[in-house]
C-alpha cells in the first residue's frame, strides 16, 4: 500500500493528495449546508426540513450528552461530524480519505485535547485544574499524567487504524479480482458500503462522541 501521492508544491509547500481531498471533502460539506440552508422559509421545504432535523439531532446529542449548559459546543460537534463523514466515505467517490493519512486524524485530536485542556481550566479554574492530576490520590499522579496525554493517541489511531484497514483490505479486493470483470463489478460493493459508509460514519460519530465526553468531563468539577 503506497502513501498519499504528492502532486507538487505551492510556495514551497508540499500538496499531498491528503490535503486536496481536504480541501475537496470541506467543499462538499460546504455545498451541502448551502443547499440546506439557502431560501429559509416559515413554512420549510424538504431540504430545509432535512437541515433543521440534522441540526436538531446534534442539539439533542449535545444536549444529551454534555448537558444543557454546554449547547454552545453544537456547531463544532455538527462541524466536526460533517467534517468526518465526508472524509471518512471518500473511497465511495474514488478518492483516497484524509483519514487514511495519520497527520489528519492527528491534527483533529490535537484540537480535542486543546479545546480539553483549555475548558478544564476555565471551568475548574487553576486550583481544580491541576488538582485533577492528583485524583483521587497523589501517588497517582504518573498514571493521570499518561492518561490524560494518552487521549490525543488513543483518538488518532482509533479512527486511523479502522480507515487504513478498510483501504487495505478493498485494495487486496481489487488486487484479486483483477480479470474478473464481473466478480470485480458486483462483490466490491457491499465491501464499499461496510469498510467506507458503514465504518467511516461510525468513526465519525465515536470521535465526536468522545470530543464531547471528555470535554464536558473536563469543565465538570
Amino acid at each position: 500500500m503506497n502513501g498519499p501521492k504528492l502532486f507538487g508544491y505551492l510556495f514551497g509547500l508540499p500538496v499531498s493528495e491528503t490535503l486536496v481531498n481536504t480541501w475537496i471533502t470541506m467543499a462538499i460539506a460546504f455545498v451541502m449546508c448551502f443547499v440546506l440552508t439557502r431560501n429559509l422559509k416559515k413554512h420549510p421545504g424538504k431540504a430545509q426540513v432535512i437541515g433543521e432535523g440534522i441540526v436538531t439531532a446534534i442539539d439533542n446529542l449535545v444536549g444529551s450528552t454534555m448537558g444543557k449548559d454546554k449547547m454552545k459546543f453544537a456547531p463544532y460537534i455538527l462541524s466536526l461530524m460533517m467534517f468526518l463523514i465526508f472524509a471518512n466515505t471518500c473511497g465511495l467517490y474514488g478518492l483516497r480519505s484524509p483519514t487514511g493519512d495519520i497527520s489528519f486524524p492527528l491534527t483533529l485530536a490535537l484540537i480535542t485535547f486543546v479545546l480539553i485542556e483549555v475548558y478544564t481550566w476555565k471551568g475548574r479554574g487553576p486550583k481544580g485544574y491541576f488538582k485533577e492530576y492528583i485524583e483521587p490520590y497523589p501517588f497517582m499522579l504518573p498514571i493521570n499524567i499518561i492518561e490524560k496525554f494518552s487521549r490525543p493517541v488513543s483518538m488518532t489511531f482509533r479512527i486511523f487504524g479502522n480507515l487504513v484497514g478498510g483501504i487495505i483490505i478493498m485494495l487486496l479486493a481489487y488486487e484479486g479480482l483483477s480479470g474478473l470483470t464481473y466478480l470485480a463489478l458486483i462483490i466490491p460493493i457491499p465491501l464499499h458500503f461496510y469498510f467506507d459508509l458503514f465504518v467511516g460514519c461510525i468513526q465519525a460519530f465515536i470521535f465526536s462522541m468522545l470530543t464531547m465526553v471528555f470535554i464536558a468531563r473536563g469543565m465538570d468539577d
